[in-house]
């Protein structure tokens, strides 16, 4: 998807897209923020969008989110201010190609159901092993094509409509693997209906 249709997507869904996705796209969340919790430090959270993820992570946690949508940092910093969640140190407005921050900035970085929505996601999956400090984790949470027993139909069948929904629901596994400062470390397809997969790599020194 072009950066246009990814903010006129995502213009249209900020103001419900937490009761439209919330539910289906908690797990991965879940999974994300429980790992981190158990290490401490800094996550980033890239393409944050309307923040379902910030509850989870618990207040020794410094989280820093980006996302390209303006809509959506609004709907995730009302989120943090009315939940007085005060170790949210910073939503900030950006491109997930290039991201404004120091090299091994962060313990963690997570893309929570956003890699088969952003253009150049190789890109995305560089900047993202670049900002994660050696032996950190970094964390992919999204539906990836032929990964849901059943779900194969569906997916092609939706696959045409890519600038409506968001996001390429025939997107490939294939091109978040192989990073050469990624260490695949866990796999899980995640509930509800195993829909979505969780991917966690351990950054390695480069």
């Amino acid at each position: 998807m072009q950066v246009e249709a990814i903010q006129k997507s995502y213009r249209r869904w900020a103001p419900v897209y937490d009761f439209a996705f919330g539910r289906i796209t908690q797990g991965g969340r879940t999974l994300a923020a429980q790992h981190v919790n158990t290490q401490g430090g800094s996550v980033l959270e890239v393409g944050i969008g309307t923040g379902l993820a910030l509850d989870y992570y618990e207040p020794h946690v410094q989280v820093t989110g980006i996302d390209l949508s303006a809509e959506m940092l609004r709907e995730a910093a009302v989120k943090a201010r009315k939940k007085h969640l005060g170790n949210v140190v910073g939503l900030h407005q950006m491109d997930a190609r290039k991201i404004n921050f120091p090299d091994a900035s962060f313990d963690h970085v997570a893309a929570m159901h956003i890699m088969s929505v952003v253009p150049e996601p190789e890109r995305v999956l560089a900047e993202m092993a670049r900002l994660c400090r050696p032996g950190g984790s970094v964390m992919i949470a999204n539906h990836f094509a032929g990964r849901a027993e059943g779900w194969s139909f569906m997916e092609r069948l939706a696959a045409p409509l890519a600038n409506l929904l968001g996001w390429h629901s025939d997107f490939p596994i294939e091109r978040v693997m192989g990073h050469p400062l990624l260490k695949l470390e866990d796999q899980v397809q995640v509930r509800p209906f195993g829909l979505m997969t969780f991917l966690r790599f351990r950054r390695v020194a480069g």
